[in-house]
């Protein structure tokens, strides 16, 4: 009963995954939509590709930073793990309802909101009911939510960066010449932020997928894999969730691609080119020390800097402050998302305190 019961809640875990590909597809594809150079399809199949692939680097021992602070930088495990599998089993179900409903529901709206805020929130948002204040990790929290504000800013500077620069180097060219060079660049860009989203992004569901593991059917492994200095995730388990997150890109959320590429400002293919590549470089670089930084941000800021080169009136700063209220609510909606699921599910288990 207790396996069947893990391995469907790695199932929710990956459908999560899904639906952050689904809900984020956006980031990697609205430039390049919007510039025309990849028609949706081609786009989303470009995208997806890339997404899977980005867990080539593990077989060749690539840390997993980011996996580790989902896994233990938000939620004491030991305390977590002290509780019994059951509420480990609530705690992790409740962190993933709450961040499922805030996806679709952004989705819904066409909000390019933050999956990986939605699932730290999620995670919070459980974690206080079963454990108290006491069960979290406050300077990972902290670390998360500081990059809630500075992960666009970053990816607005490259971005704006990017675009000044190769402005200038094209400088002495003909607009058509440009837009010819700048199209077939862009799919390197797309590449390059496809790629770090597959990186960022399924690396939480890991971190997830591996707390479920070893609270519950490997305890007795759980010592050893929290004292070590690298996160253990089985590559069976990246394999996963790399999968999951390419599949739901390849179904594309349409109503976030429109608001990334085209409500907030219009974009030529330099630019795309410069948002995307600003955007990837940002992502990558904050993967490497373990933050599980918002895509969504990071591309926001970055195509928000290459706008504003062309002056503060070519950004639609209505949407862009929409935006930002999404940013603002996605982890406290998340978490009391996540609370209530807690609060019920427990009652209905009948586990008591």
């Amino acid at each position: 009963m207790l396996i069947a019961i893990v391995v469907l809640l790695i199932a929710v875990a990956l459908v999560f995954d899904f639906i952050n590909g689904f809900h984020d597809a956006a980031n990697s594809i609205a430039t390049v939509v919007s510039t025309r150079v990849l028609t949706p399809l081609m786009a989303v199949a470009w995208a997806a590709f890339f997404n899977f692939i980005s867990a080539m680097p593990v077989l060749w021992g690539a840390e997993l930073k980011v996996a580790a602070t989902m896994g233990k930088g938000i939620i004491d495990f030991n305390s977590l793990k002290a509780q019994g599998t059951t509420v480990v089993l609530l705690v992790i179900f409740s962190a993933l309802m709450g961040a499922i409903v805030w996806n679709l529901l952004t989705w819904l709206w066409g909000l390019p909101s933050s999956s990986s805020h939605a699932l730290a929130g999620g995670m919070i948002g459980a974690t206080i009911p079963s454990l108290g204040f006491g069960g979290l990790h406050a300077s990972g929290i902290l670390k998360i939510v500081a990059f809630i504000v500075l992960s666009p800013v970053i990816g607005m500077v490259l971005g704006s960066g990017m675009m000044v620069a190769m402005a200038w180097i094209v400088r002495k060219n003909t607009p058509a010449k440009v837009d010819g060079w700048f199209r077939r660049l862009q799919l390197v860009s797309a590449a390059i932020f496809s790629y770090s989203h597959g990186t960022n992004d399924a690396q939480k569901v890991m971190g997830i997928i591996s707390v479920i593991l070893y609270g519950t059917v490997w305890a007795d492994r759980a010592a050893a894999a929290h004292m070590a200095e690298k996160f253990p995730v089985p590559f069976w388990v990246v394999l996963l969730c790399h999968a999951a997150i390419g599949l739901g890109t390849m179904f594309g959320g349409w109503r976030i691609v429109k608001t990334m590429g085209h409500s907030l400002t219009k974009l030529q293919p330099i630019g795309g080119f410069s948002a995307e590549t600003g955007g990837g470089v940002t992502i990558l670089a904050l993967a490497h020390f373990g933050i599980p930084v918002s895509t969504t941000h990071t591309i926001t800021g970055a195509i928000v800097g290459v706008g504003a080169t062309r002056g503060t009136r070519a950004v639609r700063w209505g949407v862009a402050g929409r935006i930002i209220w999404a940013w603002i609510l996605t982890i406290p909606a998340s978490a009391v998302v996540a609370s209530i699921v807690f609060v019920v599910a427990r009652a209905l288990v009948g586990t008591g305190g």
